[in-house]
């Protein structure tokens, strides 16, 4: 019997406002990879434009643990590509959670993912669930639970930006009043989700040291942030890279915002989100 295994792992959102490669979380958004011994290799993918072969990023993740030979390869993502909510993290950590799981390996897969992906944030919240704080190379990530009632919405333009052009806008030394900003707003928003505290999350995401210089990367995605507080929003940020925007919201007024953001937020995708408590889940087959 051919053997199969099924996984599916979350979107993720990035920075968090003031946790620039730092902090992250868990969006209820999957991408899906099965992978099954057929005895030829094989890569079908919903994803327009995503290559079907062994530059497949799936594909590439579970080479770095073993050949995929005799594989196939299916891939379903509901994760919009070049977005800023982790695609390339999801498909990364799925490829290396089919190999050990399907050859019993026990990898180390956080530090596989972070080499592969380049950032620690975006594999550890799918990898993991949940929100994650990354200290810093060669360390552990830690996780902890979503407060109850918090929601999202996030609102994507159509236009794209690439990682590498939103990384060389930031400059390589940054105002020491900035730095300190965000380190007192980061340390606010974690006490603020740790503590279910939605006025200290409001508080906490102001960021003053990666979307201010980026703004002329998403000028639309910026304009809408700052009208946060008049829509009726907790707090708005830049979903990683960008230029998608999220909202953050209370259950109980996400609707509303929903509503408004219909009206203000035209030609955009909007879709309300929860953040995902789970992180990559393995079934076999």
């Amino acid at each position: 019997m051919n053997r199969r295994r099924l996984v599916r792992v979350p979107a993720s959102t990035a920075n968090l406002g003031p946790g620039y490669d730092v902090l992250a979380a868990a969006l209820a958004i999957e991408l899906e990879l099965e992978v099954e011994e057929t005895g030829d290799f094989s890569v079908e993918c919903d994803v327009p434009g995503v290559p079907c072969d062994r530059s497949n990023l799936c594909v590439r993740a579970f080479e770095r643990l073993r050949p995929a030979d005799g594989l196939s390869f299916r891939i379903r993502s509901a994760i919009p590509a070049a977005a800023g909510l982790g695609s390339s993290a999801a498909a990364i950590v799925a490829g290396l959670c089919a190999a050990d799981h399907l050859y019993e390996l026990d990898a180390p897969l956080f530090e596989h993912a972070a080499e592969l992906e380049g950032h620690p944030d975006n594999v550890a919240a799918a990898l993991l669930g949940g929100f994650v704080i990354c200290a810093g190379s060669g360390e552990e990530p830690v996780r902890f639970d979503p407060p109850a009632g918090l929601e999202g919405v996030l609102v994507t333009p159509g236009a794209e930006i690439p990682t590498s052009e939103a990384r060389a806008a930031m400059p390589v030394e940054v105002p020491l009043i900035d730095a300190v900003h965000n380190v007192g707003h980061a340390s606010l928003l974690v006490l603020g989700l740790a503590s279910g505290d939605f006025s200290l999350i409001g508080r906490g995401l102001r960021d003053r040291l990666h979307q201010p210089r980026r703004r002329s990367l998403y000028p639309a995605s910026m304009d809408l942030l700052e009208s946060a507080d008049e829509l009726g929003a907790v707090g708005a940020t830049i979903s990683g890279a960008g230029p998608t925007v999220l909202l953050w919201s209370h259950w109980e007024q996400t609707g509303a915002l929903v509503d408004r953001l219909s009206t203000e937020a035209g030609g955009c995708e909007i879709r309300r989100v929860t953040f995902s408590p789970g992180g990559a889940d393995v079934r076999e087959l």
